[in-house]
């Protein structure tokens, strides 16, 4: 077993709180929204071996299929889609064909992977994420007494379903909106709050998230998306393809090992909207909460059944004085969410985690048990197993 020194990522949507709480660490000087732990390339972990030497986590343990990440965000994060297989694969050879650097801020594709990911919510957590049904659209927009949402409310009357949404979105995206028009969107959507009338939150959070980006056409078709919140312990499954923004909370993301992320609005940073629509225009993909499987009494799995990466939580106290076993897989990183527990693998080595520790167990750990009073995450490709139940949200 190693310890995992990580990455730490500093983005002007996290927070200066949650993480370092988590991780027991002071008040930092600026954001921090993620913490990276796994193989990729662009950040990856790192270890201290036994003669007190560093090695970069893949020296260790080879290439993860999976990327684990503690995210904080008190703000929206741009809306954004992952790219599937093979359109990675294409955007990948392209960019480095182009000779575009893996950090310039223009580069889009950072790796030839798909990018599948689950959140598993450590405190409440808001996103806002694929496309509402078009009747609840046009539900929507239909009070908004604003010429655009009116022009948005016609245009996707006349050419409803999955493609009229994605034809709406690319001319929002493609066609300047003066700022006044975004403007009277949100006039209106604050006037029909104050009379008491939202349609599943679309005006409330169409006002959150013009907080910070009032002249950005996401405030608006944001009134086309789901809004999501997760209680701690609640987890949801993102699909490549599956345009969302997420608002603001604390959790874990599981995802295959990837750091594509296609742009089209809420940032700063390198936008690619025409890349963003080709990949909506490859159809509906799957977005669904995740039902975990539970085994025996202290593990609940959580499988979207993608095949690249699954998450086990695992609850032990001291009513268990010979401990509890952690679900087996060859290859974990594990990481204490709560508590204070000891992690015992099969030739008794001993590690002493609190929350915010993170540990890599490979092929020779074989089984691991833990001690102690506490919650254990443990991120995972799985074998051969049955994927968890998924309540499709559209």
């Amino acid at each position: 077993m190693f310890v995992l020194d990580n990455a730490v990522r500093h983005y002007d949507w996290g927070t200066f709180d949650e993480i370092p709480r988590f991780v027991g660490a002071g008040r930092p000087d600026e954001p921090v929204a993620e913490v990276w732990m796994g193989t990729h390339p662009m950040d990856p972990s790192s270890v201290t071996l036994s003669d007190g030497s560093k090695r970069r986590l893949d020296e260790v343990a080879g290439e993860l299929p999976f990327l684990l990440k503690l995210l904080s965000a008190r703000r929206p994060l741009s809306l954004q889609v992952h790219p599937d297989r093979e359109r990675a694969r294409q955007g990948f050879e392209r960019e480095n064909a182009l000779g575009i650097a893996l950090d310039a801020p223009e580069r889009t594709y950072k790796d030839p992977n798909h990018k599948p990911e689950m959140i598993y919510a450590l405190s409440t957590f808001d996103t806002v994420v694929g496309f509402r049904p078009t009747a609840e659209i046009l539900r929507v927009l239909a009070p908004i007494e604003a010429p655009l949402a009116q022009r948005m409310h016609d245009e996707l009357r006349a050419n409803p379903g999955f493609a009229g949404i994605v034809r709406l979105v690319e001319s929002l995206l493609s066609e300047p909106i003066d700022h006044l028009q975004i403007e009277q969107v949100v006039q209106c959507c604050r006037d029909l709050l104050d009379q008491g009338l939202d349609i599943k939150r679309a005006y409330a959070t169409a006002l959150l998230i013009r907080q910070d980006f009032p002249n950005d056409a996401g405030v608006v078709i944001s009134l086309l998306l789901n809004r999501l919140t997760l209680q701690p312990g609640e987890a949801a499954f993102l699909d490549t393809g599956v345009v969302h923004a997420h608002l603001r909370g604390l959790c874990l993301e599981v995802m295959a090992t990837s750091d594509n992320v296609l742009r089209a609005g809420l940032t700063s940073k390198h936008l690619d909207t025409q890349g963003l629509v080709d990949c909506l225009d490859a159809g509906m993909s799957r977005l669904a909460r995740v039902t975990p499987d539970a085994l025996g009494f202290t593990t609940e799995v959580y499988d979207p059944g993608v095949g690249d990466f699954a998450l086990a939580v695992t609850q032990c106290s001291r009513g268990e004085p010979d401990g509890v076993r952690l679900l087996d897989a060859p290859q974990r990183i594990v990481v204490c969410t709560g508590g204070e527990v000891e992690l015992v693998n099969v030739s008794d080595e001993r590690l002493k985690l609190t929350r915010g520790d993170a540990v890599y167990a490979g092929f020779e750990d074989g089984e691991l048990t833990v001690y102690g009073t506490g919650e254990i995450a443990e991120a995972y490709a799985p074998q051969d197993r049955v994927a968890s139940r998924l309540v499709d949200l559209v």
